[in-house]
């Protein structure tokens, strides 16, 4: 797809966000919902578990305060999720999106299990047979809103919601981050695990086009955790001595000096995160390059079962 491809998304996104705000209903929460407990809460607002008061359906509710979000926010990454929503791995919505006295909201389908994070298992990751279900399932989600002209941007596990055991249906969630392709970025407000390493070269003010290869790296970092338990390092920074060993073997092919969590992976397995994760962007394997691995052992020593894994 060739940058004109986001601009398209960009126009289509504005136009859809228009409509959207002149027919924004007016409702307060407790007069049609229930609400149950929270699920989650963030820096942007908060997600509750709720009950439709006459259809007796649960539903997840996204809310963010009026004090701390502009409504064009709101609507952007409501109407994002709502176009992207049609994909069987990414979560459904009901087409619901309103205004109370304090909050702006939208409703969408609730994951009554857990979110991909909890089930992870501190430094054994989860049964090779789940990371390969995952896997395709994310590929087929993020390839979905690539052709779409977007890049995803927040591929992490707790944006995973699971829809049943062993991961065999699980759904992208939180498109708040979610931008067309080519937008500008022009900081890094930090950086994490699953940043990828031209984004710090963004602090100096002058940004950059954003492009899939930011969905392909941070869907490595995922992986590595699913096999390993373990994040490969916390900051792609060259402070960072995890990073920088990484940087030595992805410039001259040298094992010696990476961590023993990668001598947990087969060499098929390393080959795959490597490309994921090419430290330059224009050489980095799209999401799609992961299937190419699914035949092949992942872990030297693996369980089989989640079974197994309780």
């Amino acid at each position: 797809m060739n940058m004109s491809g986001g601009s398209e998304a960009a126009r289509n996104l504005e136009e859809m966000i228009q409509l959207t705000a002149q027919s924004l209903i007016r409702m307060e929460i407790a007069d049609h919902y229930k609400v149950v407990k929270e699920l989650g809460k963030g820096k942007y607002g908060q997600v509750t578990l709720v009950i439709h008061r006459q259809k007796g359906t649960p539903m997840a509710l996204k809310l963010l305060p009026k004090t701390s979000t502009k409504q064009h926010h709101f609507l952007y990454e409501y109407c994002i999720a709502l176009s992207l929503s049609a994909h069987p791995n990414i979560i459904g919505m009901y087409g619901i999106a309103f205004e109370s006295t304090q909050h702006y909201g939208f409703l969408y389908e609730a994951a009554l299990q857990r979110d991909l994070i909890s089930i992870i298992k501190p430094r054994e990751g989860v049964p090779e047979p789940a990371a390969k279900q995952c896997t395709k399932q994310l590929v087929s989600a993020l390839d979905f809103i690539h052709s779409r002209g977007f890049v995803y941007r927040d591929v992490k596990p707790e944006n995973v919601l699971i829809f049943g055991r062993d991961c065999e249906n699980i759904k992208l969630t939180d498109f708040g981050l979610t931008r067309p392709r080519g937008t500008m970025l022009k900081l890094v407000s930090g950086i994490i695990p699953y940043t990828a390493p031209e984004l710090s070269n963004t602090q100096n003010g002058e940004g950059m086009p954003i492009d899939f290869t930011l969905d392909a790296w941070a869907l490595g970092v995922l992986l590595f955790c699913l096999m390993t338990g373990y994040f490969p390092w916390e900051k792609t920074l060259r402070s960072d001595p995890f990073f920088e060993d990484f940087i030595l073997w992805q410039e001259t092919g040298n094992t010696e000096d990476l961590s023993r969590h990668w001598k947990k992976l087969t060499t098929e397995a390393m080959d795959m995160l490597s490309k994921l994760m090419s430290l330059n962007p224009l050489q980095r394997s799209s999401v799609s390059k992961a299937l190419w691995y699914l035949d092949y052992a992942w872990r030297v020593d693996n369980w089989k079962t989640l079974e197994e894994f309780d």
